[in-house]
């Protein structure tokens, strides 16, 4: 194993390094927060695949193959679907409206007072998000070094806050692209050719398994139909997401590098179903199904190869938990605490003290994030919680505001307010795992929408063109833009 640890070592010593690189970098508020809207298709891609297909699409996508065969790839395939669609319908308009929160757009579209309540809402969205991925550090790091739970969680998160609190998105984006490359090669150049060859190849899998295995919806027509109004619709949505499409150099990097992300998601999600097959094949009595991966690694990996796999898994955790860090930060600080101190006005986005600012809140939520990560012991439930929020609560005002010109801010308060209950109300009832909440809840946001907005005063048309404005990449000062304006050349630089 000494090799493999060795693997290990540097690559965490080369998240730090590059946490050092990024501070260097990291100047400005548009800096540190998006990396000064400058990336470029490949990086652009990377980075995004990076940061969708984390711990739950690794080992979690590898254990549903152990359980259900290949229809296990429909969660991880799930979330392709939202980035491809997030890619394809909405990333050009949203990188042209150069924010930095979810909340913010809410803001332009409606003429503010719908920020404080989706800052929260998001807040505690990418606060369970981080939690959970740092969770993820324990069951690796207990593969690796045979730690116990509590210091592996320390070790992986006080890494992944170091570098993040460092150089910002800077430091994430490079971070992110090493990990990208290291997922690439560990899991599908490597883990996926091993497994299905030691499992006696695709005719030796389908001779030692069910049928049941082999049928692409084996898994349910409800599971998989959660999946998607859940992980799809989640993927449209979230900051942490978002936040990476506002780094986008101009609208087509976003819209077509996007698009290379989510096709990649799609095939990274076959893969982790057929690893997951291929283990159950060989190891047909594992406790657990998310013990899947860590042990095919562990026992049919040569030395080397499993310390690479390996710091593939890692990678997968730490863009996770290092982006949805970034996300909860930035509402926190941007969203909800510069509201509440009356600090509405804009500051210079050269100012350094922005850079501090964010930093310190990096650096706020991540000691919060380990402390919730040691303490919680149900991660499923907290995150189940999170999702049903983020999509009861702020999907329908946000499509809305994005598709739905009679959208009202009296609307979206309502579809917040009320899809957020009713999930709250609703989990409590039905459990929270069950999938009643996200369904009905959906449907109460989208009903609270439409008849409050249509009983309300249309938003005022000065707002109107001013997103407008913004939509299309124009600076408002110019002028109104006209209904349907795209954005010229000169003003997809960003």
């Amino acid at each position: 194993m000494a090799v493999d640890y060795t693997v290990i070592v540097l690559y965490l010593a080369g998240m730090l390094a590059m946490g050092w690189w990024g501070m260097r970098r990291a100047r400005s508020k548009s800096e540190f927060l998006v990396a000064g809207r400058r990336l470029g298709p490949w990086m652009y891609s990377g980075t995004m695949a990076a940061i969708v297909l984390g711990g739950a699409s690794t080992i979690g996508g590898v254990g549903l193959g152990y359980k259900y065969g290949l229809s296990g790839a429909w969660m991880v395939f799930a979330i392709g679907l939202g980035l491809l669609a997030l890619s394809v319908f909405f990333s050009a308009r949203i990188a042209r409206l150069k924010v930095y929160t979810v909340s913010e757009m809410l803001d332009l579209r409606y003429g503010g007072r719908a920020g404080v309540i989706s800052g929260v809402v998001m807040w505690a969205y990418t606060l369970m998000l981080a939690v959970t991925s740092t969770i993820a550090y324990a069951t690796i790091f207990d593969v690796l070094f045979d730690l116990p739970r509590t210091l592996a969680i320390v070790l992986g998160g006080t890494i992944v806050v170091a570098y993040s609190t460092l150089g910002g998105m800077w430091s994430i984006t490079i971070t992110d692209m090493v990990q990208f490359v290291v997922k690439t090669i560990g899991v599908l150049l490597l883990l996926l050719p091993i497994a299905v060859i030691k499992a006696g190849g695709f005719s030796g899998m389908r001779d030692a398994l069910p049928t049941s295995y082999f049928e692409p919806l084996g898994i349910g027509g409800e599971t998989i139909f959660t999946y998607v109004l859940i992980y799809t619709f989640g993927m449209l949505i979230g900051q942490d997401i978002w936040q990476r499409v506002f780094t986008a150099r101009t609208d087509k990097v976003a819209k077509w590098g996007g698009t290379v992300a989510g096709t990649y998601c799609l095939a990274y999600a076959l893969a982790g179903a057929v690893i997951g097959t291929a283990a159950k094949v060989m190891y047909p009595t594992l406790p657990s199904a998310d013990d899947a991966f860590a042990t095919i690694v562990k026992d049919e990996l040569p030395m080397g190869v499993r310390g690479l796999v390996l710091a593939a898994a890692l990678a997968a955790v730490m863009s996770t938990s290092s982006g949805a860090l970034i996300a909860c930060a930035t509402v926190a600080n941007n969203d909800i605490w510069s509201r509440l101190r009356g600090a509405v006005a804009r500051k210079d986005e050269n100012d350094h003290d922005e850079v501090k600012g964010n930093r310190l809140f990096i650096l706020i939520m991540g000691f919060a994030v380990i402390l919730i990560a040691i303490a919680l012991n149900d991660v499923v439930q907290a995150l189940t919680v999170a999702y049903n929020l983020l999509v009861g609560g702020l999907l329908v005002p946000i499509l809305g505001g994005l598709l739905w010109r009679r959208g009202t801010v009296q609307g979206a308060l309502a579809a917040v307010t009320v899809g957020g209950l009713a999930v709250i109300g609703l989990m409590w009832t039905y459990g929270i795992l069950a999938n009643e909440p996200v369904y009905y809840g959906l449907l109460a946001s989208l009903a609270a929408y439409v008849i409050v907005s249509l009983t309300t005063r249309p938003t005022d048309a000065t707002v109107l063109a001013n997103w407008r404005a913004r939509l299309a990449g124009q600076d408002p000062a110019e002028g109104p833009a006209p209904e349907g304006a795209e954005a010229t050349p000169a003003t997809l630089t960003g």
